[in-house]
């Protein structure tokens, strides 16, 4: 079993399971779900599952926040509904869901680029970290060096229209092997920038770098080539309507489709353009404070859409400017939260939030530790907005997109002449004004529960060794799915005894037909999985016997399992068993024993109400 297998299962099962799945993508944090009926998901348990941040619902899609583990459990969900990865789903019939046509539109758009954003993203660094060595006299552009060099970074850019196709004829049901020719073709140097006589009017386009006409161009392909695959006969199908196809869309695609796209694109750039001309600094300041409100609703990618294609195209953009920084505003918050807190748990999950957010990932930042205390989202938010102002008074531009965080940094070094110490007071403006803020304002939740609420007292129930073996700590298990805590927090029994016996007064919850896993839950609601050995459900019950069966009431000490531990290590397996408190958020804390061995019926662990 992978590390992510349990958890994707679960999110299988609680988004309505796979036959509810339309289609599947993730983002750099979300798995970004088309589903036939949001209303059957089960939010509230996603929510609160060990390995998932959060849920969100927008345009159309139904996002599981993971975190910067998603392209795993990514992996993990795409195997268990038999989906190809970055592809569609292997089985036909797929029922499409009927969504507006604006959000069909985005599907397509976003299906197009989403895949290709990490090869933009690793040849903009190249290109910035070209610009940052060509400053430093490192290399020189008459060398080949810096030649290779900016092929590397520039190279994604021009051919861009070929990845495109690919995806977005992936996306639209279409063989994206036609996709990507289309896309070579817009491509091809012998009609880009020259005069072209068609059909007696002259054409002059450049498509290379281009977004939105290949789009159009692969939306008007689609159609045809399903219309031709059902007419033209089933020997010859596999190149005459690829042929057939070609003819068709490509001069027509040059003459109006590629054109017409062009003037869109350019329309409703100029129109952003003029709104942002009006006022910089105001529509500057409002982009970077909301711009982190327009991540939570995964709603940042389709805003700046156009702005994007510009850098694409080798244009400069402001706009994609006064938005970088506001991650350095929420790291800013979470560093203050991370030293003021004296709650183990916030800081354990402020610190790794905040080295993601250096690099550019905020969901954990903001779904983990901001948002939950709405005054210091605000605050984020603020200082975000304070970026603006010296992105404005010191006409900061990207030009070229090289992600978020501390390396984005190189998609803002000018390459006629990087200025560095504007970028240094951009970053530091949002950063020192959040954290101070923060560090002013925040207070404990526990401490203010705790003058609110006198009277109430933690409580304590306590799980009693299920065997007799050596302890140890449950990170050394060999299964990564517990030593990473996917399935709860607990602890690791090396039995040296083969019986297993009940922990606790309660119920038997689960017993796997292999007898190898017990689920049992005390009298207060504490859920324990004993699972006996690693990978010991291969035997099928083989060396297994059992006591008890599913629903049966016991107490403290009643015999459950037994098992043959010298046959099991004959045959080659781990005995090492791990109690997981499988319901591990619904405590305060849990406290392992001390003890390096126990007797069955010694104390294991101590759950905190």
């Amino acid at each position: 079993m992978g590390k992510y297998s349990k958890l994707a299962d679960d999110i299988i099962k609680n988004v309505g399971g796979k036959a509810n799945i339309i289609d599947l993508k993730h983002c750099i944090t979300r798995l970004r779900f088309n589903l036939k009926d949001e209303s059957i998901a089960n939010e509230d348990v996603l929510k609160n599952m060990d390995g998932v941040i959060t849920v969100m619902k927008a345009m159309g899609q139904y996002m599981v926040v993971i975190g910067e583990h998603v392209p795993h459990v990514y992996a993990e969900v795409c195997e268990k509904i038999g989906m190809q990865a970055y592809g569609g789903k292997e089985g036909a019939g797929v029922e499409e869901k009927k969504a507006s046509l604006f959000n069909r539109i985005l599907s397509v758009v976003m299906g197009g680029m989403g895949p290709c954003l990490n090869m933009i993203c690793a040849s903009g660094i190249v290109k910035g970290l070209t610009t940052l060595l060509t400053f430093l006299g490192v290399v020189i552009p008459e060398d080949g060096v810096y030649l290779l060099l900016m092929a590397i970074g520039d190279a994604i850019f021009f051919f861009l229209p070929l990845m495109l196709g690919y995806n977005v004829a992936k996306k639209l049901k279409m063989d994206p092997y036609l996709g990507f020719l289309i896309g070579a073709i817009m491509c091809y140097p012998a009609i880009n920038g020259v005069d072209i006589n068609l059909f007696g009017h002259v054409f002059n386009a450049t498509y290379t770098g281009t977004f939105l006409p290949v789009v159009f161009m692969i939306a008007a392909a689609a159609p045809l080539e399903r219309f031709f695959k059902k007419y033209v006969p089933e020997l010859v199908r596999n190149f005459i309507v690829p042929v057939l196809v070609l003819v068709i869309v490509v001069p027509i695609g040059f003459v109006l489709i590629g054109p017409v796209a062009n003037l869109i694109g350019v329309g409703i750039n100029t129109g952003i353009n003029s709104l942002l001309k009006v006022s910089p600094i105001v529509a500057g300041t409002l982009l970077a404070g909301f711009y982190q409100v327009f991540v939570l609703f995964g709603v940042h990618g389709v805003l700046f859409m156009f702005p994007f294609m510009d850098l694409m195209q080798g244009i400069p953009s402001q706009l994609m400017a006064y938005t970088f920084f506001s991650c350095f505003a929420q790291i800013g918050v979470v560093l203050a939260i991370y030293l003021r807190t004296k709650d183990k748990k916030l800081k354990s999950i402020a610190l790794p939030a905040f080295i993601s957010g250096i690099f550019g990932v905020t969901e954990p930042a903001i779904y983990g530790v901001t948002l939950p205390r709405i005054k210091m989202f605000v605050i984020s938010c603020i200082g975000a907005a304070t970026s603006a102002i010296v992105v404005y008074l010191t006409n900061i531009m990207m030009y070229t997109y090289t992600g978020m965080g501390v390396i984005g940094l190189l998609g803002l070094l000018n390459p006629k002449g990087p200025q560095i110490l504007p970028l240094i007071i951009a970053v530091a403006v949002p950063f020192i004004i959040s954290f101070v803020l923060a560090y002013l304002m925040f207070k404990d939740d526990k401490i203010e529960e705790k003058s609110d609420n006198k009277g109430q007292k933690s409580t304590q129930e306590v799980v009693f060794a299920p065997a007799k073996g050596s302890i140890s700590p449950l990170r050394e298990s060999a299964d990564e799915a517990f030593a990473c805590e996917v399935l709860g927090k607990g602890i690791l029994i090396n039995p040296t005894e083969g019986k297993i016996v009940a922990p606790f007064n309660g119920t038997v919850r689960t017993l796997f037909p292999t007898k190898h896993a017990i689920g049992i839950v005390s009298e207060d609601g504490c859920e324990v999985l004993i699972h006996i050995g690693y990978n010991t459900v291969q035997l099928e019950g083989k060396y297994f016997n059992s006591f008890i069966e599913q629903g049966d009431v016991v107490k403290k000490g009643d015999l459950l399992v037994t098992f043959d531990i010298e046959q099991l290590k004959k045959e080659g397996y781990s005995v090492e068993t791990p109690i997981i408190i499988t319901n591990t958020d619904n405590y305060l804390d849990i406290i392992e024993t001390n003890n390096n061995s126990v007797e069955a019926g010694d104390e294991l662990l101590t759950v905190v109400h």
